[in-house]
């Protein structure tokens, strides 16, 4: 058998033979093999010796196992072995324990995402993984064999993403569903993926947009309108320049209202860091104004007691159409333009801009948006330790400030941002 350093360039181009199938052995890994067919499909097995008899264990298929991946299994496969164990035997009798009802893409997905992503992710990134996959994907597959998902299903399913403008959205749950289904094949828990070489619909474009001053008066209106738990809710993204999931996963514990502070445990913040924010007195009027839901994780902005709320998309649709009435109100024309497109992430980079453009250091921003990386890097960032905790509270203060003199009728909205 031809011995091979199977990279990930030889594997991807190598080609099958004229008839039958060849097997290249690894030449950093011996046992490993790459088997090919002369269809051209290609799949990874280790090869290794149980009381003086061969034995092949079947890794899975390329290009859902890259080479790396297959070595990681092959190790596996072998440590098992010293051990006393056969994979093969262990896989033949998982396969017989398996029932219809386990193998459905919601039984699986349910063992991905708390059996091997939840332990080696942050909690903040779990909650967003599985609130995409089971919003989009998991109503329509839930009880259909894992096995039975086509590529065209999956088109299908990211052409609705897109076609609801939410472009960026379907790229994302796209990359978590290779992700997934990578690993039901790692797991054998599916032969083959059916999207492991499918690229990304969309062509990802940083964004800039940032709402000017009557926008931010036509949304800050428009909370009135959808009420509670959204609009309380949006105006805390407004007053605070914190992430969506952050927020709406606020529970009482985290606050300190009576110092006017807020404190992000690290596994609820995106870089795994403790975040303290400081809240201006707009933002604790509103927290104070909120009901106490009863339930064991003591949550603001929750319907159930137990979950964050969800159901931002629908939440974003009314509220840019009560932004489309304030602003008809506000010009009194028989006809206004459409607001332009925007996503609550914008407000984001909007409060970071307003507190820019009213002389705030860049440095005091980027502790604000508890970004890593930003004005302050390499050898300084990690010798500063300095939090600048004065100058964070007096710039939200200031944005607070900023926002209220926007919602004042005139004259006394006096400070403008230039458009």
């Amino acid at each position: 058998m031809p011995t091979k350093k199977l990279t990930d360039l030889f594997v991807e181009r190598v080609a099958g033979p004229a008839k039958g199938r060849l097997e290249y052995f690894d030449a950093s890994f011996p046992g490993l093999a790459l088997r090919v067919t002369d269809k051209g499909a290609k799949s990874w097995c280790v090869f290794y010796r149980i009381d003086g008899r061969l034995r092949r264990f079947t890794i899975g298929s390329y290009p859902a196992v890259k080479p790396a991946d297959a070595r990681r299994e092959a190790q596996s496969a072998l440590d098992r072995v010293r051990a006393g164990g056969d994979p093969t035997d262990d896989k033949r009798i998982r396969r017989e324990r398996r029932t219809p009802e386990t193998e459905t893409f919601g039984a699986v997905l349910n063992d991905y995402l708390e059996k091997h992503f939840r332990p080696n992710n942050r909690e903040s990134s779990y909650l967003e993984t599985k609130r995409a996959i089971e919003h989009d994907a998991l109503p329509k597959w839930r009880k259909r064999p894992i096995g039975s998902i086509t590529r065209r299903d999956v088109i299908d399913l990211i052409d609705e993403i897109i076609a609801r403008g939410a472009r960026v959205q379907a790229n994302r749950t796209l990359a978590r569903l290779k992700t997934f289904l990578k690993w039901a094949v790692q797991k054998e828990r599916l032969t083959v993926s059916p999207i492991a070489d499918m690229e990304l619909p969309t062509e990802e474009r940083a964004r800039d947009r940032v709402l000017n001053d009557d926008e931010l008066r036509w949304l800050w209106a428009s909370c009135d309108e959808i009420g509670w738990p959204f609009g309380p809710l949006v105006r805390l993204l407004i007053l605070t320049a914190q992430r969506r999931d952050e927020v709406a996963g606020m529970p009482w514990r985290e606050l300190d209202l009576a110092n006017k502070t807020w404190t992000i445990p690290r596994e609820r913040t995106k870089n795994n860091l403790v975040h303290e924010v400081q809240l201006c007195d707009t933002a604790v009027t509103i927290l104070e104004s909120m009901p106490h839901i009863a339930g064991a994780a003591g949550l603001i902005f929750t319907t159930t007691g137990d979950t964050p709320v969800s159901g931002f998309s629908r939440t974003k649709r009314r509220l840019d159409a009560a932004m489309l009435t304030a602003k008809q109100k506000a010009l009194g024309k028989h006809k206004v333009d459409a607001i332009p497109p925007w996503t609550l992430h914008d407000i984001r980079r909007t409060a970071a801009t307003g507190m820019a453009k009213l002389d705030i250091q860049p440095q005091v921003v980027d502790r604000i948006l508890n970004h890593t990386s930003g004005t302050i890097h390499g050898v300084a960032a990690i010798y500063n330790r300095f939090a600048y905790l004065d100058k964070r509270r007096a710039a939200l203060d200031a944005w607070g400030r900023y926002v209220d003199n926007l919602l004042a009728p005139a004259p006394a909205n006096v400070v403008q941002l230039r458009k």
